[in-house]
């Protein structure tokens, strides 16, 4: 037993186990600065285009096709693998068999490429977020250590993944549960105990490091609006988890069911593709007065502190979400569908004036988000982490589980397992590059 214990103890504090650490820490650190500058940059991306739509329009509806044709060019010659949210991209790559497979999807030169176009992107007017492309940036800077002695083995890689993944989420939204709740229950369905530690590092260094660059905040601030236990307040949770669970699966599937049939002009045309999404995008956003471009956030905030918005804008917000998608280029879904969930339960609040408009906003904001991504778990989570609104766990709690339940009816695959088996099956297709083989 003696002996064991020794033996235990020189493995733990040997120098090559104490190098392996610190280079682990370090990625750590690195995912949280990076997806820190990503979050800066990409609020001023969108400010700056929202500030040009609204002092020179035509010249802010004129952008879209054109950067959109550009950014899908640069997609297909020079950062390929980088299109689409990243989320899909991540959880292929824990499916994929070897190291020169996984490089197709995870590189520290795909996680410069998924920065810059999102960023051009959101320049843009497009209707993405930065959260998604922040889970494949975060993957793929931790991942970048499987080229180093003592990350080789197999169960590392899965784990690195799996970490820097979670790392991401954690930094992007400030919500370090949500994280570790979004790498168990979305990125691995059979999460092994040995992971824990390394996750948990992950998550916990990439946070702090973020909030001491960005500051102690929470995504959509502070929020203290509660609901009381009686009927209406059961009849807004079964009509956001009902309709948040339809109409979210329902843009799932048009999603995948649109990447689908869209798959060869993508891949024949990318740059007219993009370049006709870029005009629906323009037009969208002429006819809601401006308020489809970009993440939705500023759109989302503004209903949750008591502001107006038209009845049409969510399923306006949905349609430019879809098209930005469908366009090929690089950009997330997770900002989006909160402020399109937010759209939804403002309009519900002007049939329930008896409740709270934020509650319901909030509400209506799971009830969706749930139904597009089916993890109920992180998804109300997530929802209460940044609005720092505890108060609602039982209603959000049961909004997401009718969501997931009637958003399976709709979309029986989740949108990101669908995704991520097309980009499984295209990689494995492709000749591979690089080693053949894993240490």
């Amino acid at each position: 037993m003696r002996h064991h214990l020794i033996k235990t103890r020189r493995q733990l504090f040997s120098p090559k186990k104490i190098r392996q650490r610190l280079v682990f820490l370090s990625s750590a650190l690195i995912v949280g600065a990076v997806a820190a500058f990503f979050a800066i940059a990409a609020q001023q991306a969108d400010h700056q285009y929202l500030l040009l739509f609204k002092s020179n329009p035509w010249i802010a509806l004129a952008i879209p096709p054109f950067s959109l044709a550009l950014i899908a060019w640069l997609t297909k010659h020079v950062f390929l693998g980088t299109e689409g949210s990243g989320i899909p991209q991540t959880i292929a790559a824990l499916e994929l068999p070897t190291h020169a497979l996984r490089q197709k999807v995870l590189s520290l030169k795909i996680a410069f490429g998924k920065i810059l176009l999102t960023i051009m992107g959101l320049f843009s007017g497009a209707s993405i977020g930065r959260e998604g492309p922040t889970v494949h940036v975060g993957a793929s800077i931790i991942y970048s250590l499987h080229s180093h002695r003592g990350f080789r083995r197999q169960h590392m890689a899965k784990a690195l993944i799996i970490a820097g993944g979670a790392a991401g989420i954690a930094a992007a939204f400030n919500t370090p549960l949500a994280g570790i709740l979004f790498a168990m229950e979305e990125m691995t369905h059979n999460f092994e105990r040995r992971l824990g530690n390394i996750l948990l590092l992950a998550v916990i260094l990439a946070g702090l490091t973020a909030i001491a660059i960005l500051g102690e905040y929470t995504y959509f601030g502070h929020n203290n609006s509660a609901l009381p236990l009686n009927q209406y307040t059961w009849l807004a949770i079964i009509i956001c988890g009902i309709g948040g669970g339809i109409i979210g699966g329902l843009f799932s599937m048009a999603l995948i069911h649109g990447s689908r049939r869209l798959f060869t002009i993508a891949r024949s045309h990318p740059v007219y593709l993009a370049f006709i999404c870029g005009l629906l995008i323009s037009l969208l956003g002429y006819s809601s007065g401006g308020l489809t471009f970009g993440t939705g956030y500023h759109e989302a905030r503004h209903l949750i502190d008591g502001g107006e918005a038209t009845s049409s804008f969510p399923f306006l917000k949905l349609l430019a979400t879809i098209t930005s998608y469908l366009s090929g280029i690089p950009g997330g879904i997770f900002a989006p569908s909160l402020s399109v969930g937010a759209g939804f339960g403002a309009n519900l609040a002007e049939y329930l004036p008896h409740l709270p408009a934020a509650s319901l906003i909030i509400l209506g904001m799971v009830g969706y988000f749930t139904g597009v991504v089916q993890t109920p778990i992180t998804a109300f989570v997530i929802v209460m982490e940044m609005t720092t609104n505890s108060s609602l766990i039982l209603p959000l709690m049961a909004t997401a589980l009718i969501a997931k339940g009637f958003s399976k009816l709709v979309c029986p695959t989740p949108i990101y397992q669908a995704l991520s088996a097309v980009y499984l099956t295209n990689t494995q297709t492709q000749p591979a590059t690089g080693k053949k083989s894993e240490k």
